[in-house]
């Protein structure tokens, strides 16, 4: 069996004692004591994990006294007072920092004249406290596997996070980019997306969602760390921090995620809530009256509050402490800000976009003693004070990899499977163990195939990894002796029991898939649900997730349930999303070649749409390798052209198969043609689309139980689509598709049809 390897270094293991701080309830952290307690805990300046080796110590970078003098001269332009100790000059000097990402977040706001600035004021003390102090990171090696998550979900603060990202050194964001925000082209696009700049995690803008793909990013992790870590070596040990809006706080995915996190005890997740107060039409008191952390707080999360960031930031350290500290339940820290600080729309829904007037620039720059800067200038200082983190972080990865060279040594099958799931997760071959079947097999729903191959596949794929929204055995989506995910009892359990979160589980799904750890997930749930996904589902195909959703009970077809259940629009308007592969298997063997596609890519989303009802048989001609092309020819009695053409997808191809039969027994000259997934269809070449669907064949009918929109591209202005414009009905699902048309019967009356035409 080959197993890619990877290539380590050796280096000198790092010790130091860990700090330990014992808390976990809801504290407010405007009450001094607990305040003064937490900072005199942080004078050491340790950086501490759970349960593992802890952070490495930072030395003083005021030891360097010509970089001491220069910070000197700096805060007395700002701040004419006496500087007492290193203590508070750090203090002044996190303070400059700030008041430099503010400068530079107006300026790319002014040269754009686009943006969103108001949370990226408002929010400034956290994202620099925690790039400048907080995160693990390497800004040299962006994707260090162990490195710590940041997801803006609050995704139109972009801005801020673009600001970071360049002070932290990562080469994706310059001043250059910052200058070309929003611009077309450019690595500053108004919502992150992690595609275009490195050092983004994943696609957020739509609210919740990134708090979802948090929680997946923490999941990933408690996973894997459940799978390989030992009690003498921690080689998964990292963290997720989230920052969230008000906005993001009232989409129902949030909440669904929020549920699942608390539910699977992920403590090493940290969301932190921007509470501004204002969302795009004004104060949140329009919509919203609860209490966001007594919401939190029910769910099972430990939750902090922090009143006065933008005047404490010390408050928001200490917070981060006992998130830290908290061992079993994933910590919410509430922290007030004030949208738009600075400006004179500060305070204000106004604040959340656009331009500020010359004047307010004057008068903002006025208060920060930067009245005679150019724009976009950076105190030389800051990128050096910056940097210190990106050496920390490259110090920590180098220790990092001296535990990777131990833990070949000491535990070499964990750790093959561990670099397996590093490179790809792909074992060479691992296509050949699925299931083939023939014409005298007994017959099953396309689901019932879909779960044995899944089932099979996760013997050969250690990243497969997934579940349903409380439908795993309608679905027929269990891995079988492989465990649920569970935090304590089995962590390293390969199903997620989802609960009915379809939208939180898709969500999860992308952060899973995005995490870099190897992860193949899987999603599962009724294809009319997809509604709830849609967006979710949009992402991965946006943030290049490879997720695979898996839909049964794809048609008219499940019967009894009637038209609330039963999709009819919905493929249609899943195979309008760009880049994602939509299948509708015919049989197993289309099914097994829909999953070798899926499994194969891993930087677009897949969907799989399945039966409930068996199918009326195993169809002859159907191949597991052929899937791959998108359509093909599955029969043809003709030695040149054929005078009509029959076209299916799933269920209904049995139906085009049995249709030809008939007609060829009456002297016809009749082709078959599956087109199980159009996206791959339409991107083959000409030629060979030609030669399946030639174009001087014009007699053409395609058969699927669901809207025709869309098929006319493949059946012609001469052709028929056998479809469905209506809801459908409850009944028995033979008596359903008699009904609607989707009989023998029918397809070979319609075919007649046109012929006599």
């Amino acid at each position: 069996m080959a197993i890619s390897n990877l290539l380590f270094k050796s280096f000198p293991p790092l010790h130091e004692p860990k700090l330990t701080i014992q808390t976990n309830r809801s504290y407010d952290y405007h009450s001094n004591k607990l305040a003064l307690w937490c900072n005199f805990q942080c004078k050491n300046r340790l950086k501490t994990d759970n349960n593992t080796t802890p952070r490495s110590k930072q030395p003083s970078l005021f030891k360097d006294q010509d970089y001491k003098v220069s910070w000197q001269e700096e805060l007395k332009r700002a701040y004419p007072f006496e500087i007492s100790d290193e203590e508070y000059l750090q203090e002044l000097v996190d303070k400059r920092c700030v008041e430099n990402v503010r400068m530079l977040i107006v300026d790319s706001v002014q040269h754009a004249k686009a943006g969103h600035g108001g949370m990226a004021l408002g929010m400034a003390e956290i994202a620099y406290f925690l790039y400048r102090h907080a995160m693990r990171y390497n800004s040299r090696n962006p994707k260090w596997f162990n490195r710590d998550r940041f997801v803006l979900s609050a995704g139109h603060g972009s801005l801020l996070h673009y600001v970071c990202l360049h002070l932290a050194g990562f080469q994706s964001v310059q001043i250059e980019d910052l200058k070309r925000l929003c611009k077309l082209g450019s690595r500053t696009p108004g919502h992150p997306e992690n595609g275009v700049t490195e050092g983004i995690e994943v696609t957020t803008g739509p609210l919740g969602q990134g708090v979802a793909n948090a929680v997946g990013l923490a999941l990933a992790e408690a996973h894997l760390a459940a799978r390989f870590n030992k009690p003498d070596i921690a080689i998964v040990d990292h963290r997720t921090y989230c920052i969230m809006g008000d906005g993001c706080s009232m989409e129902g995915i949030s909440n669904e995620a929020a549920s699942l996190a608390a539910h699977w005890k992920l403590h090493k997740l940290t969301l932190i809530y921007d509470f501004n107060h204002n969302t795009i039409d004004g104060s949140t008191d329009l919509a919203v009256s609860e209490d966001i952390s007594a919401r939190f707080e029910a769910l099972g999360w430990n939750t902090i509050i922090v009143d006065n960031t933008q005047g404490n930031i010390q408050a928001f350290k200490s917070a981060l402490i006992s998130a830290h500290s908290e061992t079993e339940k994933p910590t919410f820290i509430r922290v007030k800000t004030r949208i738009g600080k600075l400006s004179k729309k500060e305070g204000t829904s106004k604040a959340h976009h656009g331009t500020f007037d010359e004047d307010d620039v004057k008068q903002m720059k006025q208060k920060v003693k930067w009245d005679d800067r150019e724009p976009f200038h950076v105190i030389p200082m800051v990128y050096r004070e910056m940097q210190a983190q990106t050496d920390l972080g490259g110090r920590l990865e180098q220790e990092w990899n001296s535990k990777l060279y131990y833990y070949q040594s000491k535990y070499p099958e964990e750790a093959a499977e561990f670099e397996l799931l590093l490179a790809d997760g792909m074992l060479p071959g691992w296509e050949s163990s699925l299931p083939k079947w023939s014409m005298s097999d007994p017959v099953d729903a396309t689901r019932g195939y879909s779960g044995k191959c899944l089932n099979v596949l996760a013997k050969v794929l250690p990243g497969l990894i997934g579940g349903s929204a409380d439908l795993a055995s309608s679905n027929q989506a269990y891995l079988h002796n492989l465990g649920d995910f569970k935090q304590p009892d089995s962590p390293w359990g390969r199903n997620i029991r989802y609960g009915v979160r379809e939208h939180a589980m898709a969500g999860i799904s992308n952060g899973l898939a995005l995490h870099g750890g190897g992860l193949i997930p899987f999603a599962a749930t009724f294809l009319v649900f997809s509604d709830y996904m849609k967006n979710s589902i949009r992402l991965s195909a946006l943030s290049r997730a490879g997720v695979i959703y898996i839909m049964t009970h794809d048609s008219i077809g499940l019967g009894e349930d009637g038209p609330t259940h039963q999709p009819v629009e919905h493929l249609a308007g899943l195979r309008a999303v760009p880049h994602l592969l939509l299948f509708r298997p015919a049989d197993g063997n289309e099914t097994a070649g829909a999953y070798k596609v899926a499994v194969e890519n891993r930087d677009v989303p897949s969907l799989i749409a399945l039966s409930r009802q068996k199918v009326a048989t195993n169809v002859e001609g159907t191949s597991t390798d052929a899937v791959e092309k998108g359509g093909y020819i599955i029969s043809d009695n003709s030695e040149e052209l054929p005078e009509i053409i029959l076209i299916g997808t799933g269920s209904e191809l049995c139906l085009c198969e049995a249709s030809a039969n008939v007609l060829r027994n009456e002297g016809r000259r009749v082709r078959v043609v599956s087109l199980v997934c159009w996206r791959l269809f339409d991107r083959q070449p000409r030629d060979y689309k030609e030669l399946v669907l030639p174009s001087n064949v014009s007699k053409r009918v395609s058969v699927e139980a669901g809207s025709p929109l869309g098929w006319k591209e493949y059946v012609g202005d001469e052709g028929v689509v056998i479809g469905i414009d209506d809801f459908g009905a409850s009944g028995p699902y033979s008596e359903v598709f008699k009904k609607y048309g989707f009989t023998e019967e029918n397809v070979t009356q319609t075919a007649k049809s046109l012929l006599s035409k």
